[in-house]
């Protein structure tokens, strides 16, 4: 086990540490900071890699935060270059500049920062009362007080809300109710739920009725084979938090008997006459813990999965692969690839069941990514087996 993150910092000429609970890098220095500070030396600050550990009020360190992202967002003048007819093309760049500004974004906010207390409370005035968002998203505390970034905090209480709340789901004809942990990814995005709940039933069901979810995350996706027909569902993941989460959420609907959950990366031992999987749709390297729902580096979750799909499949049985062609709007992955890979894994395409995703950033002109978004579609395919 990894020896516990400690943050230093120097407060009274006295050393101070606490546990570190934030999933973004440490910060290379810390200083205390309070209604003393202006906007601008807290931005220089927050720009050099500094850690400002909040020591008043906690709503004017919330609009300190908001002062902050309003100077990251101001639009800069940039000078264009003249572009060159004959210069190639970079796949992906777009993306790739997209993707560290909002990296350098949340850097910078993440540099105000929160101490908790050993019950997870806080001692600045006019705080809210996280100890159960804390407890939840955290663990037990051991005793220990620790530092929090203050956006990690808010994305902490805003996962207890979700959480208490639930998210509707529409499959099947009914609402399914899914309640997200912190860190596990919510499917605020339901069209690929839809798309499992509709697709055929394999024949091979009938007579050897087991399926795998791949890569389980909040078990929505093992909740409707459940409720399918499928008398038996293994649900598979890496995560503690992802396990967790599935068996509440099973236990919530009832189907904790028909699903059974494991620990372990991508297949489970055996065969099965159906295997789902949604992998994370972007070849890019996640950062946080949410990001490892949405990018899957070098695609090795999917090549995985594909690679060791036919092996895992009974007499007739089907694989549902669950992708959105963003990638290959953004330039990061190309449709012959994926076909590419399908083959070399021994697989044949037996069907595509598409729909187009009406998420608000498909709609968000203002979005840099919005000509990729707008042409996205996300698709079932159906595998099986090359003869």
């Amino acid at each position: 086990m990894n020896a516990p993150t400690l943050l230093n910092w120097l407060e009274k000429d006295t050393p101070r540490s606490a546990l570190w609970r934030s999933d973004q890098v440490l910060p290379k220095h810390v200083v205390l900071a309070d209604d003393t500070m202006t906007a601008d030396t807290a931005y220089r600050l927050a720009c050099a890699g500094t850690g400002l550990l909040w020591r008043s009020d906690f709503q004017n360190a919330r609009q300190l935060l908001q002062a902050l992202a309003r100077r990251i967002d101001k639009p800069k003048k940039v000078r264009i270059k003249k572009q060159d007819p004959d210069a190639p093309v970079i796949p992906g760049a777009v993306f790739h500049a997209h993707r560290q500004a909002q990296a350098q974004r949340t850097r910078i906010l993440s540099q105000v920062l929160i101490e908790l207390n050993a019950d997870y409370g806080t001692d600045l005035r006019r705080a809210p009362d996280a100890k159960q968002a804390c407890l939840q998203a955290f663990g037990p505390s051991n005793g220990q007080a620790s530092v929090v970034s203050l956006r990690s905090l808010q994305g902490a209480i805003g996962a207890f809300e979700w959480r208490k709340k639930g998210v509707e789901v529409p499959a099947m004809g009914e609402a399914l109710c899914i309640y997200p942990h912190y860190g596990v990814f919510s499917p605020v995005r339901g069209e690929y739920v839809t798309l499992v709940a509709n697709a055929p039933w394999p024949e091979a069901l009938k007579t050897h009725p087991v399926a795998f979810d791949i890569g389980v995350g909040s078990g929505v996706l093992s909740a409707v084979l459940a409720r399918r027909g499928a008398s038996q569902v293994i649900g598979t993941d890496m995560s503690d938090r992802a396990l967790a989460c599935a068996l509440d959420n099973l236990q919530r609907l009832g189907l904790q008997n028909q699903v059974q959950l494991l620990q372990t990366d991508l297949f489970p031992e055996g065969q099965a006459a159906l295997v789902v999987c949604n992998p994370p749709w972007l070849p890019a390297r996640p950062t946080t813990l949410l990001e490892q729902a949405v990018y899957d580096e070098g695609s090795q979750m999917l090549k995985g999965f594909l690679m060791g799909l036919a092996a895992h499949l009974c007499q007739g049985g089907e694989g549902w692969l669950i992708l959105s062609d963003l990638a290959e709007h953004l330039g990061l992955r190309n449709r012959e690839a994926l076909l590419g890979w399908i083959a070399e894994a021994g697989l044949q395409v037996v069907d595509r069941m598409d729909v187009k995703p009406v998420h608000a950033k498909s709609q968000d002109e203002t979005d840099p990514l919005h000509a990729a978004r707008s042409a996205e579609v996300t698709s079932l395919w159906r595998l099986t087996a090359a003869n």
